[in-house]
């Protein structure tokens, strides 16, 4: 297919694509509407993946705290999906870690919240009621 190798396989040949192609083709027929798919397909899918693996990698690298350490971490892939547009979609998939602490406090004061919401929504409508009570 292409003259380009990027690693070799258990009997020494050259491969042109790192992940393992029985397990992308698995992931591409788990969807419901993929009834076959093209070895073209497939190693062109595996070799998209790569590249943006790449890519994410050597950016959160780039402007991660870890790069001080030479070392890639999730904090940097986190911050990376979180800040950037192009990464937007991942940052359900990276969210930033947080202690239990901190996300129970967090928890407490959204309830809080939403119980003074509920609070203003009630004295609201008791004041309508009343009002309309005058009124008539």
């Amino acid at each position: 297919m292409a003259d380009v190798a990027v690693g070799k396989d258990k009997c020494g040949e050259q491969r042109l694509v790192s992940l393992p192609l029985s397990r992308i083709r698995v992931i591409m027929k788990s969807s419901p509407e993929v009834s076959s798919i093209n070895q073209e397909a497939l190693v062109l899918t595996a070799k998209a993946t790569e590249l943006f693996v790449q890519y994410l990698a050597t950016c959160s690298y780039r402007h991660g705290d870890g790069k001080a350490k030479k070392a890639l971490t999730y904090s940097d892939l986190a911050s990376m999906a979180e800040e950037s547009e192009t990464f937007q979609f991942l940052s359900d998939i990276l969210p930033k870690k947080i202690l239990a602490s901190k996300y129970l406090k967090m928890l407490k004061e959204k309830r809080e919240e939403e119980e003074e919401n509920d609070n203003d929504g009630i004295d609201q409508d008791e004041a309508l009621s009343y009002t309309k009570k005058e009124v008539l």
